[in-house]
């Protein structure tokens, strides 16, 4: 995940003119105490990306990293389920669950104020709650790594001759966006499905390791599952109906 942060600050700048004042980074390699991603300091990041907002605003929310789902105690889910995130220290604090976030920079968000929120993350189809709640006025998009229900365990990809990693709705995004200037909405979405469709077919068609694999017999049950597996399709949501085919994609 270090990687998609550091490519998608660069995207962030570079592409998009965002200060780097106006960044605000939260890892495990900071130094920082209160920037290390523990779930006080992302609950109060959260607070700090919307503090104040104004007509005309634009913010930016990005997270790699691992999400999970929980029980719906308030039972407001069709499915059961809320969407989570986990902090580092998730185990002792527990997850954020889409429901504080939808509080913390959904809904505050006053007409005229933008958000996007771009998340790599398993089960974070309607991490934002987009679908069951709404805005003060302002428009919130969110780009999930999957659907509610999927995982995007193995969504990595391997690039250049050091073979950093890079999760798959990150580094396609960053790739498109770079590549194709005046795309819509739908672009992104598009060239991500087709690549994605390319490393499923890579992955199914891999005849020579599933030849290897069947000398071993607990091997080839774990590596078939593997090879079975399948990279989920980003999907886009949002709290305003709108073309995506021909709105124009902006940060």
């Amino acid at each position: 995940t270090i990687n998609d942060i550091s490519n998608m600050k660069e995207l962030l700048i570079k592409n998009f003119k965002f200060p780097k004042e106006c960044i605000r980074v939260l890892s495990e390699q900071e130094q920082n105490a209160n920037l290390i991603p523990t779930k006080h300091n992302k609950l109060e990041s959260l607070k700090w990306l919307v503090k104040d907002c104004q007509p005309g605003d634009s913010f930016v929310f990005y997270f790699s990293g691992h999400g999970l789902q929980q029980p719906d105690f308030k039972e407001d889910k069709i499915d059961g389920f809320d969407e989570t995130l986990c902090p580092v220290d998730f185990l002792g604090e527990g997850m954020i669950i889409d429901n504080e976030i939808n509080s913390i920079i959904v809904w505050p968000l006053k007409e005229g104020v933008t958000l996007h929120a771009i998340v790599d993350a398993c089960h974070s189809g309607t991490i934002l709650d987009l679908l069951f709640k709404h805005t003060s006025g302002g428009l919130a998009i969110c780009l999930s790594g999957c659907e509610d229900s999927q995982t995007a365990a193995d969504s990595s990809v391997r690039i250049n001759l050091w073979r950093n990693e890079y999760g798959v709705l990150t580094y396609h995004f960053t790739k498109t966006i770079r590549e194709y200037s005046g795309i819509t909405y739908g672009g992104p979405l598009e060239k991500m499905h087709d690549e994605i469709k390319k490393i499923n077919r890579s992955r199914c068609n891999n005849r020579i390791l599933q030849h290897i694999l069947i000398l071993y017999i607990y091997i080839t049950i774990f590596f078939f599952h593997f090879l079975k597996r399948k990279i989920h399709d980003p999907l886009l949501s949002s709290s305003e109906k709108f073309d995506v085919s021909t709105t124009m994609f902006t940060l």
